[in-house]
């Protein structure tokens, strides 16, 4: 063979190699899992809680990948973090997930001020966030322009007028009180209560806080008390909401105690004992009564997925698992809307995205550019412990 042509030959099979190498890589490519993150709390008084955000998030994933994935083929997966309830923690965690794990989304858990750390970090790295349990108003109107925050849950601002009109509906409250958690989703929902109250004419009779390692807050319901608070606004996660029912167990006091969704994340009644039944608190979701098709369908999904669960006794909390399912299954339309996994383009499929029947509600333009909120006041329902089920109020058999 001359030179010339051995040449010519050389370049054509280097050619070859360079089209068969890009091509495996484009395959490989479209092969690569969609990385997901979750950092929540996996451990503690509220693992409950984070236990049936996974759960909600696995049923969507296993749905999705069984059409077939997204993007071409490309398979979802969840990666976890345990942020043990610390914004510090959840931060770290956060940052893990972004940088090392290269999540498309990143899924924030329940503590409003860890969630309020991340989102900080989201908006920085230009990482989509959505958020299937803290309902602190701040978490998605948190002043970042662009916001890559997004939630499928309560929303204090909204969940504190609910309080307010199923207290006055329920117990007759004319004089109602605060007890609240000090922290940030306290402070969030201090502002939506007094807002609620003062649109109704209305003042509280007192406002009180505690810590989250309280034991003991019957100074505070005692100053509650004697300024004649005839029902109680609570807000508080699992532990700290069994110590104000226990607390009033020690003075006596039986007063109407109207709750965010804080004792639902966990071992409510064990820690609060039996006066955990008379915490009326808001959800967004329950599985008893009649399902629809969404709700069969991720039921049966639930019971074929997880030997323990029997039925809707056994899926505790619920809203963990409605939100993050619905949450899921908004992100990957957001993701398929972008044609991409890259962060900006992602934000951008969110107000992309137009009908979709979920499992909480049918949702139609979920997301604008002024409303990163899925959720309304039209979408909560009432619920209190029957022994350890979280049933409706009113359903109690």
């Amino acid at each position: 063979m001359p030179f010339t042509t051995r040449r010519r030959f050389a370049v054509a099979t280097l050619a070859t190699a360079a089209w068969a190498a890009l091509g495996t890589m484009g395959a490989a490519h479209a092969a690569e899992p969609i990385k997901v993150g979750l950092v929540t709390a996996l451990s503690g008084q509220s693992a409950l809680a984070g236990d049936a955000i996974t759960r909600g998030l696995t049923i969507a994933i296993e749905e999705i990948n069984a059409k077939g994935g997204l993007l071409g083929g490309r398979k979802l997966e969840l990666v976890r973090r345990d942020d043990e309830a610390n914004p510090a923690k959840g931060v770290t965690a956060a940052r893990e997930l972004i940088y090392k794990e290269k999540v498309a989304v990143l899924f924030g858990g329940l503590d409003t001020p860890v969630s309020i750390a991340i989102v900080q970090l989201a908006n920085q790295e230009k990482v989509p966030f959505m958020g299937p349990w803290a309902a602190g108003t701040p978490v998605t109107k948190n002043g970042a322009k662009p916001n890559f925050a997004f939630r499928v849950s309560a929303v204090d601002e909204i969940v504190d007028r609910g309080m307010l009109a199923y207290a006055q509906k329920t117990f007759n409250a004319k004089t109602p009180g605060m007890i609240l958690v000090n922290n940030p989703w306290g402070e969030s929902n201090e502002k939506g209560l007094t807002a609620a109250l003062t649109a109704k004419g209305m003042k509280a009779a007192g406002i009180e806080k505690f810590g989250d390692s309280d034991v003991d807050v019957v100074p505070q319901l005692t100053r509650l008390k004697a300024a004649g608070a005839d029902a109680l606004f609570l807000v508080g996660n699992v532990g700290p909401s069994a110590q104000v029912v226990k607390s009033l167990d020690r003075m006596g006091w039986q007063v109407p105690i109207v709750s965010h969704w804080g004792p639902a994340g966990g071992r409510f009644t064990e820690l609060a004992g039996p006066n955990a039944k008379n915490v009326h608190f808001v959800q967004t979701y329950s599985f008893f009564g009649k399902q629809g098709p969404v709700g069969e369908k991720v039921l049966a999904a639930l019971k074929a997925k997880y030997p323990e669960i029997k039925g809707p006794d056994n899926i505790t909390p619920a809203v963990g698992v409605a939100n993050a399912y619905d949450a899921m299954q908004l992100a990957a339309l957001a993701i398929t809307q972008a044609g991409s996994t890259e962060g900006d383009a992602v934000r951008q499929g969110f107000y992309k995205i137009g009908k979709y029947d979920g499992l909480i509600k049918g949702y139609d333009k979920p997301f604008t550019e002024a409303n990163h909120d899925a959720l309304s006041e039209n979408d909560y329902v009432w619920a209190q412990f029957i022994g350890n089920r979280i049933l409706p109020v009113g359903l109690e058999k």
